[in-house]
């Protein structure tokens, strides 16, 4: 693995989140871009336990070989569920990554989901991150008006789709961008 990767990538996932010249939204703006829909809500899985990438040998039919949602992330998951309740706001469809983190984070918050490989991860080259981005921007060109779909993940797969990096339990309201622009980030929201 190349060690500068490794080293920006464990940077951008233990520290503060970067913006790119996205801020965070009102919380009045998320709920409309929402209820508008023909958009994603694209969630970087919540908190986990202390660590870096997953342990060697982990596997994905087996949560306690990988690194998991902390208890601080199970509660930031169920306080996302809580938040969109809230606000009547309700994803037509609900898709996560295989790993334990995302679909923990998707049952907690929106209390179902479905697992979309194009959202495992491309950590370390996992898999193909060009094919898995491409399968993602297709979805997005399916999104109809007056729906959202909820999409868990991790940080790398956010990056190749929006070039923003979130914070773990911090979501992107993403929108088909122009040729070349995979996804377009209208909002960000971390749900306080």
């Amino acid at each position: 693995m190349n060690r500068r990767y490794a080293l920006r990538t464990l940077i951008v996932t233990t520290s503060s989140p970067m913006t790119f010249g996205v801020h965070a939204q009102a919380t009045s703006d998320v709920t409309s871009l929402l209820r508008a829909g023909g958009c994603v809500l694209m969630l970087r899985h919540a908190q986990t336990v202390a660590g870096f990438g997953d342990p060697p040998n982990f596997d994905l039919n087996q949560c306690n070989t990988q690194r998991n949602l902390s208890e601080v992330g199970r509660d930031q998951s169920k306080r996302i569920g809580q938040w969109l309740s809230a606000r009547k706001l309700v994803a037509s469809s609900v898709q996560s990554s295989a790993w334990c983190r995302c679909k923990d984070t998707a049952s907690l918050a929106f209390g179902r989901f479905d697992v979309l490989p194009a959202l495992n991860s491309t950590f370390e080259g996992r898999s193909d991150s060009m094919v898995q981005t491409e399968a993602l921007r297709q979805r997005l060109t399916t999104l109809r008006a007056g729906q959202f779909e909820a999409w868990v993940t991790h940080q790398v797969n956010i990056t190749a789709m929006t070039g923003e990096v979130p914070a773990m339990g911090e979501a992107f309201v993403v929108k088909l961008g122009a040729e070349g622009n995979p996804g377009r980030v209208l909002a960000r929201t971390r749900f306080n």
